[in-house]
């Protein structure tokens, strides 16, 4: 037996057909109307009602953005590589003038190479020039105080050049004599 709302009034079955006929016209690939209407024309999706637990609490907005920029961080930074190889935290080269030991923070000369400082600052540039992009947007807002929206604005285009400008500063680094 059909429950009530499978049961379509006569108006929106004739305006339903009338879609669906004016979409199949719009393809005239005989192979995606194949894969359009064999599948369902023997299979039907079953009506499942699936409900969480009342136990289970959805997490906060809030929550999911932190989570997403924690796992967005670690994947830029390098994090798996870092397990996977193991690089030092810094390197050391020696001075030829003093032949002091002297510490590096970017692995030159290998694009495919890196210290463990030198990912986490990248990342960090990265995750700044984002933060820049977010509150260029939330500066976009005229619900907000005009002070607010310009304090907004010049955060995000000051961090969205500072992290341009730094992650162009480590690729000259990183390769000496590149985009010169």
């Amino acid at each position: 037996m059909r429950t009530k709302s499978d049961n379509p009034t006569p108006g929106a079955a004739a305006a339903a057909t009338a879609a669906t006929a004016s979409s199949d016209l719009d393809s005239f690939d005989p192979v995606l109307l194949l894969l359009r209407f064999l599948p369902y024309s023997f299979l039907r999706p079953p009506r499942t009602r699936l409900r969480l637990p009342s136990s289970v609490v959805l997490p906060s907005p809030m929550t999911v953005f932190s989570l997403l920029l924690l796992t967005y961080f670690a994947v830029v930074s390098g994090l798996v590589y870092d397990v996977i190889v193991e690089p030092p935290g810094i390197g050391s080269t020696q001075d030829p003038a003093t032949g002091t030991v002297r510490p590096i923070v970017f692995l030159p000369g290998r694009v495919n190479g890196q210290y463990i400082i030198e990912g986490l600052s990248s990342g960090f540039m990265f995750l700044l020039g984002g933060f820049g992009l977010i509150f260029m947007d939330l500066a976009v807002d005229r619900h907000r105080a005009r002070s607010t929206r310009l304090s907004f604005a010049m955060f995000g285009i000051s961090a969205v050049v500072i992290a341009y400008l730094m992650i162009m500063l480590f690729i000259r680094i990183k390769i000496p004599g590149y985009l010169w």
